[in-house]
């Protein structure tokens, strides 16, 4: 006995449609408030140390350079700044000491190649332990 005569039997189905048209609505939204940032160029800042000074201070070469590209071996100006030139002057300020501490002061605005020079006739000098001084902050 079939009592369901005139009823058919309905498959139920889901309706994407609408949902696909939700989610187009949330993907324009999202597109529409990201920003994008494009970095043209880094922001450095130099860092500054706080530590305590040593009571007894190691065999130390002090090299300075200035910003206009003059350096100083111990407070001793350099005719020539060739990496050679800087080497000679770091050889006879170490004098017999064995692996002297190079302490580059360099200023802010001094070029950045002239500090890579001076690290160029440490290693060239056979001065591996190189040291840069800092400044305190304010």
């Amino acid at each position: 006995m079939n009592f369901r005569r005139g009823r058919s039997s309905d498959v139920p189905e889901i309706n994407l449609i609408p949902l696909i048209d939700v989610l187009l609505v949330i993907i324009i939204f999202l597109m529409l408030t990201t920003t994008y940032s494009k970095f043209s160029g880094l922001e450095i800042n130099l860092p500054t140390a706080d530590a305590s000074k040593q009571t007894e201070p190691p065999n130390e070469i002090n090299v300075a350079l200035t910003a206009a590209g003059q350096v100083l071996v111990n407070k001793v100006p350099l005719a020539t700044v060739t990496v050679q030139a800087i080497s000679e002057a770091l050889r006879r300020a170490a004098g017999d000491a064995k692996e002297p501490v190079i302490v580059i002061n360099a200023d802010a605005k001094a070029n950045y190649q002239s500090v890579v020079d001076i690290m160029q006739a440490a290693q060239t000098a056979g001065y591996p332990r190189i040291s840069f001084a800092t400044q305190s902050p304010h």
